[in-house]
């Protein structure tokens, strides 16, 4: 977890609004976040639980979690999902499940950048994070 820890500044997106439309995001919902510039903040206590801050000028959005444990996550775009954080090859890989359905979020450090990847049925988005120096 050492690599994803500290302050991340969105700095590219492709794709963003397909994979919100895939899962189920509104409309105006959508408008709202595809302005948004999200910093991920990562963050870890003495016990292990590991903390993801996402702060927008819209939202701020925390989930708190350990690793290979469920939990209940209140989205940015309010669904309510099991969700479960894994650490894979170095991956950090979310899965969130709700009425039915099921999405995934890869994050991953290459070349100093945060990578996330969401995928949705065949829906992928990327999202590319800097490091805040």
């Amino acid at each position: 977890m050492d690599q994803f820890q500290g302050t991340w500044k969105l700095t590219a997106s492709e794709n963003f609004d397909e994979y919100m439309k895939a899962i189920g995001v509104s409309f105006a919902s959508r408008q709202i976040a595809n302005l948004a510039k999200p910093t991920l903040l990562f963050s870890m206590d003495d016990q292990g639980l590991i903390s993801m801050k996402t702060t927008t000028t819209f939202k701020t959005v925390e989930i708190k979690f350990r690793l290979d444990e469920e939990f209940v996550e209140i989205t940015a775009d309010d669904r309510q999902a099991k969700t479960v954080m894994g650490l894979v090859d170095g991956k950090l890989i979310q899965t969130q499940t709700w009425e039915g359905k099921s999405t995934t979020i890869e994050r991953e450090v290459q070349g100093g950048k945060l990578i996330a990847k969401c995928i949705m049925d065949d829906v992928v988005c990327t999202r590319t994070y800097e490091k805040d120096q």
